[in-house]
């Protein structure tokens, strides 16, 4: 499924969050963390809509790596004595500016991903929010993994509405957790109506679970998408003026 649809049905379910689920507070930012969670699971995909936002830095890596190599070549060149020290430095340098001119565009993608994540983490464990540098450590690790493989299971959402409970916890704000959770499912069930299916047990169940109705990508798929969402605003929007009048 595409990305504006998992976005698309992951406000619509944090507005069912806000609206249905008993003592969780009717919050724009919550019905935003749903949205930003159903997203969550695709930073698998070089081409995913949060890895593009996430990976702000990717075009800029590649010059990060030649900047490193003019640097340690400076650095060998003024700094040290001519000899073995002075030599491997040279070959340092060389190698930061080849891995730099060899690296393509995923590559410099998981490379920023991988810098964001760390640094997140980094923060996390250094003002001891241990939430965030879970947050971290998921958006440093994803995209290394097969798409569709472990950031669409069962395991990887349990992970992640953890990871909300513990920053409701942290913050005091009550409602993380289910908007969090629930915005990550969002992401698999959609994903399950198209022919490739989810894997929710996997490793330990290498089986697609799905009910094929959409072929992503295809005309038809679009449209029926479009349906899902609107029918799916429809019905959540007419459950939350039914529960506001009762």
């Amino acid at each position: 499924m595409r990305g504006s649809s998992h976005l698309a049905i992951g406000l619509i379910t944090g507005v069912a969050v806000a609206g249905l689920v008993p003592g969780v507070p009717f919050s724009p930012f919550g019905i935003a963390l749903a949205g930003f969670s159903s997203l969550a699971p695709d930073l698998d995909h070089p081409d995913s809509r949060l890895s593009k936002r996430l990976g702000f830095a990717q075009n800029y890596v590649r010059w990060a790596f030649a900047a490193g190599a003019l640097c340690i070549a400076a650095y060998s060149y003024f700094i040290l004595s001519p000899g073995r020290e002075q030599r491997m430095s040279y070959t340092a340098a060389l190698a930061f500016g080849l891995i730099g001119l060899g690296m393509q565009g995923g590559s410099a993608r998981k490379l920023a991903l991988l810098f964001t994540g760390a640094s997140t983490a980094v923060v996390g464990l250094y003002f001891g929010f241990l939430w965030l540098s879970l947050l971290g450590a998921f958006v440093a690790l994803a995209p290394f993994t097969a798409h569709r493989s472990w950031t669409h299971t069962l395991w990887a959402a349990a992970f992640w509405t953890y990871t909300g409970y513990l920053a409701n916890q942290a913050l005091g704000w009550h409602g993380v957790a289910q908007f969090a959770g629930a915005g990550y499912a969002s992401h698999l069930i959609a994903d399950s109506l198209t022919k490739q299916g989810v894997r929710w047990f996997y490793p330990f169940l290498d089986t697609s679970l799905k009910v094929p109705l959409i072929a992503t990508g295809s005309t038809s798929g679009n449209l029926l998408e479009v349906g899902i969402c609107i029918g799916y605003a429809v019905l959540v929007l007419a459950f939350v003026v039914n529960r506001m009048h009762f």
